[in-house]
């Protein structure tokens, strides 16, 4: 995003429409080339087995609502007469990516234990045992 916002007067000048759509083309194949896996991989991971298929529904849900509403945002942003302009709104997307990379790191690492140890519903020597939600 910032490949697009920094020089974006160089992209509107006429002859670099090829060079900004380039761009922006190769933003959506990053963020879905890497950042987008986390958003089925890491539900299945961190919630706790009973719970998991109904967590999951309710983490993609909230997802698919984020992007509703950042489409529409920055529909409303981009524009000059009531928004803050394209550049600041393509700033405002780093930014946004910028939280979301620091908000991953927060996310537990499984470190090759199963789901079930990971939730606390299996002991070290291999026991179930009942979890309290």
């Amino acid at each position: 995003m910032l490949g697009l916002a920094i020089p974006y007067q160089h992209w509107t000048t006429p002859g670099n429409h090829v060079g900004f759509i380039a761009m922006y083309g190769f933003t959506f194949f990053f963020a879905n080339f890497g950042p987008n896996a986390t958003t089925f991989i890491v539900p299945a991971e961190i919630f706790p087995a009973r719970l998991r298929s109904t967590c999951h529904g309710l983490s993609a849900a909230s997802g698919k609502l984020g992007a509703i509403v950042g489409s529409f945002g920055f529909l409303y942003l981009a524009q000059t007469t009531t928004g803050i302009g394209v550049r600041n709104s393509l700033f405002l997307l780093a930014g946004c990516n910028l939280l979301g990379l620091l908000f991953t790191f927060l996310v537990p690492e499984s470190k090759g234990k199963s789901l079930e140890e990971m939730s606390g519903e299996k002991d070290g020597d291999g026991n179930h045992r009942t979890v309290a939600v």
